[in-house]
C-alpha cells in the first residue's frame, strides 16, 4: 500500500489565490504609519532642540555668574556676598529651566495625545476600507465558487 503525500505548497497556493489580498489597503496601511514616524519624529526633535536650549542658556547663564564670583574682591566679606548671590542666581535659573523644561514636556504630551488619536482614526479608516474590500472580493469568489459548483451540479 503505498501512501500519497499531499503537497501543501499547492494547496496553500490554491487557497491564497482563492482569497486574493488587496496590496493597495497594504500601501494605504504602510503609508499612514509612515507618516505618524514622521510626525512623531518632528514631535520628538523639536523638543530636542528645545531642550537643548534650555540646557545652553542655563550653562552660559550659569558660566557668566560664575565669573562674577571669580573676579578679585577688596574685601574678604565680598567673597561671600559673590557666593551667596551666586547660590541665590543658580537656584532661581534652576528653577526658570525646570519650568521651561516642564513646558517642553507638556508640550510634548499634548502633541502625542492628539497624533495617537488621528493615527487611531486614520488606522481604523484604513482596516475598515481594507475590510469592506476583501468582503466584497471574498464575496464575489464565493459567488463564483458557487455558480460553478452549481453548473457542474448540473452537468452531471
Amino acid at each position: 500500500m503505498a501512501t500519497k503525500t499531499s503537497d501543501f505548497t499547492k494547496m496553500m497556493q490554491d487557497m491564497m489565490s482563492a482569497m486574493p489580498m488587496d496590496m493597495s489597503a497594504m500601501k494605504d496601511m504602510y503609508r499612514t504609519q509612515a507618516a505618524f514616524g514622521e510626525k512623531m519624529m518632528k514631535v520628538v526633535i523639536e523638543a530636542a532642540d528645545k531642550s537643548t536650549e534650555i540646557s545652553a542658556k542655563f550653562t552660559k547663564d550659569a558660566l557668566h555668574k560664575l565669573a562674577d564670583v571669580s573676579k578679585a574682591k577688596d574685601e574678604p566679606a565680598d567673597y561671600t556676598k559673590a557666593m551667596t548671590d551666586f547660590a541665590s542666581a543658580a537656584a532661581e535659573m534652576t528653577a526658570e529651566s525646570m519650568a521651561a523644561f516642564a513646558e517642553v514636556a507638556k508640550k510634548v504630551q499634548m502633541e502625542t495625545v492628539e497624533l495617537m488619536l488621528a493615527a487611531g482614526k486614520d488606522f481604523s479608516e484604513d482596516a475598515t476600507a481594507a475590510v469592506k474590500k476583501a468582503t466584497a472580493e471574498v464575496t464575489t469568489v464565493a459567488k463564483k465558487a458557487a455558480a460553478s459548483a452549481t453548473a457542474a451540479a448540473a452537468a452531471k
